[in-house]
Parts: structure tokens; C-alpha cells; sequence
């Protein structure tokens, strides 16, 4: 079914959702999925609708310009989106293959709702993996030195397949600071911690001297600072004395996994909002 997402942040005060709710009303806008959440250490409200699109008078576009004026009045950070404009999804990896794997296998099944127009990788590894689902394998070597020409062909390559977003399915390379905020907000990632905890290279190992009892992964949005922007989604699974390093890699990929494409698909359904280094996810 086809509809339009309604996505609001706004400083919290009385009679917003009365005056959404009335104006959907007004257009006998059918609201499938309401969400709200009003945070009181910040004072600001959070919102998310979903309308039957064939329930509107208008299109897209018609939507906006109506509800500009209510926006306008309650000071609102907002986007209207339409389900059945598929984004476009360029994801990024190394030579680890269980996250890409995940998400090709979900995107083959119908289970994520997107395009994929192409995968880049900085190594040659996965390339027959990706060319059995069909979908174009970039191969863009990083290499000491040279990495500023390296990552003008990625940004290069994002740009021209129209990139919505970009996911880095275990890209074992810092991205430069100009792709950063370029996508502010539109490049997911995937750290093999649960941070804060153990930033950086071989969390695994970090975690093994320090004798946890738990191990996590953490999807989160890439900023220029590495592993601190705005968390999405996180898992944990126990551990003991027991376990080697071995051990929790291999227990640890089944939780990245699972970690990843609940935040991609969050993300793909318009369900993440950001405000300050924080996320309101309406799961």
C-alpha cells in the first residue's frame, strides 16, 4: 500500500498533533501508523505519520505546499516522503562479506524496499558475490599515499548513481571529512562494538583484555568524528571467560548483521530522526 510519510520536529507545545490531525482530517487523510514523543529534557516534539496516499487529493508536491503554512507556524523541521519512491542504497565494503551478504540477501528477497545501483569496495574480494545478484562491482583500491584520489572516484561514483544514502557494510576505511557532510546524516555504519565502548580498530580484541560478559554492534550515522555519530540501532550477546577472540568475531557477526539491517531498514522506512547527536527511532 502506498503512502506518505510525515516526519516533524518541532520545540513541544500544545496543539500540534490536534492541528496535523485536523488538517489530515480536513483531506480525509487515512493515517495508518501514528507515532509521537515528546522529550522533556530538550523540549522538543517528534512525530511520525503515515497516510494512505490514495486517500489525499493531491500529490506529493500538493501535500507540501498545504501543509507549509502549519509547519511554518509551529517552527518545524519536517519532509513529507513517498513510499513508492524507492531510495537508492550504494553500499560499501572491504573483504569481510557477512554484512554485504545480509543485506543483498534481504534486498534479493524483497525484504528491504530499496535500489541498490551499485556496491564499492576497496578490495576485489566480493566482486562474483555481488555480480551474481546483478548489480554493479566497483573496485576503488585505497592505497597510503593516494587516498585523496581514491576517494574523489567514490565520491565521484556516489554522485553519479544518484546516491539517497550510503551503507558501510564492515568499509574498513576512514571516509573524508568533505563525503561526511555531504551525506550528513545518509551514511550508515556498522562498528563491531557497542559503543562508546571500544572505538577504533579490533574492538574484539579491546574487549577480550577487558573481560566483558557482553559483546554488541552498533549502527550508527558517520560523522567526521570516527564511531560518535548519532546511534540507530544496537544488540548484544553474552559472553564468558570462556570465549576466545575467535570466539566473539564469530558470535559478534551474527549480531552485526541483525544490527545493521534493522538500522537500514529504519532508515529506508523514514523512521530516524536526529536531533543534536541523538536519535528518535520509531521502530
Amino acid at each position: 500500500m502506498r503512502t506518505f510519510r510525515l516526519i516533524i520536529a518541532c520545540p513541544d507545545r500544545v496543539g500540534i498533533v490536534a492541528k496535523v490531525s485536523n488538517f489530515l482530517a480536513t483531506y480525509n487523510g487515512w493515517i495508518t501508523e501514528a507515532s509521537h514523543h515528546s522529550d522533556t529534557q530538550s523540549g522538543w516534539f517528534f512525530m511520525r505519520h503515515e497516510i494512505r496516499a490514495d486517500s489525499l487529493p493531491f500529490d506529493l508536491e500538493g501535500f507540501k505546499q498545504a501543509f507549509s503554512p502549519i509547519a511554518r507556524e509551529f517552527s518545524m523541521q519536517w519532509w513529507v516522503s513517498d513510499s513508492a519512491q524507492r531510495k537508492k542504497l550504494i553500499l560499501m565494503a572491504s573483504r569481510e562479506s557477512h554484512c554485504l551478504a545480509d543485506l543483498l540477501h534481504r534486498w534479493h528477497s524483497g525484504e528491504l524496499d530499496c535500489d541498490i545501483p551499485c556496491v564499492i569496495s576497496n578490495h576485489d574480494d566480493l566482486h562474483s558475490m555481488v555480480a551474481w545478484h546483478g548489480i554493479p562491482y566497483f573496485y576503488v583500491p585505497v592505497v597510503a599515499g593516494c587516498k585523496e584520489d581514491a576517494f574523489n572516484r567514490v565520491t565521484q561514483l556516489v554522485r553519479e548513481h544518484d546516491a539517497d544514502c550510503i551503507v558501510l557494510a564492515r568499509y574498513m576505511q576512514i571516509l573524508p571529512s568533505a563525503l561526511c557532510q555531504e551525506f550528513a546524516e545518509r551514511i550508515l555504519n556498522i562498528h563491531h562494538s557497542f559503543l562508546p565502548s571500544f572505538v577504533g580498530a579490533k574492538p574484539y580484541h579491546q574487549a577480550a583484555q577487558r573481560g566483558v560478559k557482553l559483546i554488541g554492534a552498533t549502527c550508527h550515522y558517520v560523522t567526521e568524528e570516527l564511531d560518535a555519530g548519532p546511534i540507530i540501532e544496537q544488540d548484544v550477546v553474552r559472553i564468558s571467560h570462556r570465549d576466545s577472540v575467535e570466539d566473539m568475531v564469530r558470535l559478534g557477526k551474527d549480531v552485526e548483521k541483525m544490527v545493521l539491517s534493522r538500522g537500514v531498514r529504519y532508515h529506508l522506512e523514514d523512521r530516524v530522526l536526529v536531533h543534536s547527536n541523538k536519535t528518535v527511532v520509531f521502530d
